[in-house]
């Protein structure tokens, strides 16, 4: 099967006038009394063509100017149907880079997600953010950014770019006014030695956004926060919130930062998503990570809930080993998160569903709580997603070993007919 050619908002139409206002903003106004005759003749605009927003956004010491011209008007939108590749799978020569843009060319896969700040807390690339200098955070691992991102771009593959949010070993550490800190004063950690930034924190927050401009001028049309949480493990009833507002609940701090991101990325023209634990659909309460449905999806432009069936626990929706039941547990999981936003009271826009899928084998659960996932398991899931009305996906493994097989033999219309 070829790659399906979709058919973009690339038939985007603005008016001339609009196209003029353009060009001032990016080589400068001139006289101020200088006559213009605008003729309204609306034009077609190519969403991805002559977008170069370095040319307008800069740093400039410690302050990240805002571009002298929204590209809101020009964000690509699309039904994503993406897989997950880490850094140094990027990086392993271009031969196996071509490979993998072969494979998505030949498939059902429309877009990457690709990690921008890694779970280590290094930006992947030399970044010009200046905390990310001063804390010595990047590391040049995707050499060519320039290179990639032309690439995906030629393929019309949609660029994802994934920053890992409040987790930061990096940053937390050689910037203890931004982490999380124990009732001593120290920086806490968590089970695995890793800290957090405090999620309750503007200027933490204005760490994670710059990072997001930056890549937002690298070309990434969607930033893709993940941990965007609170720690779930280590000794949490030691935490002490500096500056919290006891009023303000986990969630609330949650939605108030990507509210804050999205306000703040809009000039960019990128849309703002969050990963959110599966059974953040299923549990209603005010979870201790902040991951709260109702709360969450005014914030944001899409949700990514991990809905893979081995992170479920026993019992969940009756079944009481979930990683057999792939269909069930995401076919539910969205039902439920569906009907629970329907029945929302809120005038505006609210967060699209994005779901992770697993394409990996949970070996570690244990004897008969497992299976192994294969393309039948993949698509079975995919196929929930669409039985659910939702039309994007996302796989995950962790070692980027996707089920090509499966993804090269199908079409969207293959989970859409009714027949």
């Amino acid at each position: 099967m070829g790659k399906e050619q979709r058919k973009f908002s690339a038939g985007m139409k603005i008016l001339l006038i609009a196209g003029m206002i353009l060009s001032i903003g990016l080589v400068g106004c001139g006289d101020d009394d200088q006559d213009f005759t605008v003729e309204e003749v609306e034009v077609e605009v190519d969403p991805w063509e002559n977008m170069d927003p370095k040319e307008t956004s800069r740093f400039d010491g410690e302050i990240v100017k805002q571009p002298d011209v929204s590209w809101e008007p020009y964000r690509v939108d699309r039904d994503v149907r993406a897989v997950y590749f880490t850094e140094y799978t990027l990086s392993r020569g271009e031969e196996y880079f071509q490979s993998l843009i072969e494979k998505t060319n030949n498939s059902i896969v429309n877009s990457w997600v690709i990690n921008i700040k890694n779970d280590n807390a290094n930006v992947v690339y030399l970044s010009e953010v200046p905390l990310v200098k001063e804390v010595g955070a990047d590391m040049n691992i995707m050499r060519d950014v320039g290179h990639v991102m032309n690439v995906l771009r030629e393929n019309d593959i949609y660029p994802i770019g994934r920053i890992v949010a409040f987790k930061d070993r990096i940053a937390a550490t050689e910037r203890p006014d931004l982490a999380i800190k124990d009732t001593s004063g120290n920086v806490w950690r968590d089970n695995k030695g890793d800290a957090w930034l405090n999620p309750y924190n503007p200027e933490a927050w204005d760490y994670l956004v710059d990072i997001a401009k930056e890549a937002a001028m690298h070309g990434y049309k969607d930033i893709q926060f993940d941990y965007v949480r609170f720690p779930t493990d280590g000794r949490t009833t030691e935490i002490d919130y500096e500056g919290k507002d006891e009023e303000m609940l986990k969630s609330e701090a949650i939605a108030a930062f990507l509210n804050y991101a999205r306000d703040e990325l809009k000039p960019y023209g990128v849309f703002v998503t969050a990963d959110i634990f599966g059974w953040a659909l299923v549990e209603t309460g005010d979870a201790s990570v902040g991951h709260h449905l109702e709360t969450i999806v005014p914030a944001t432009d899409v949700i990514l809930p991990m809905v893979y069936p081995s992170h479920y626990g026993p019992g969940i929706f009756g079944f009481a080993k979930p990683d057999l039941h792939p269909y069930e547990m995401v076919y539910q999981s969205i039902e439920r998160a569906q009907e629970r936003m329907s029945a929302m009271d809120h005038d505006g826009q609210l967060a699209r569903i994005r779901p992770w899928l697993q394409d990996f084998s949970a070996s570690y659960l244990g004897a008969g709580n497992w299976m192994t996932y294969g393309p039948d398991e993949v698509l079975t899931q995919i196929q929930a997603s669409y039985d659910a009305g939702v039309e994007e996906w996302v796989l995950w493994n962790s070692s980027n070993n996707y089920t090509w097989e499966a993804l090269e033999d199908v079409e969207v219309e293959d989970f859409t007919d009714d027949d």
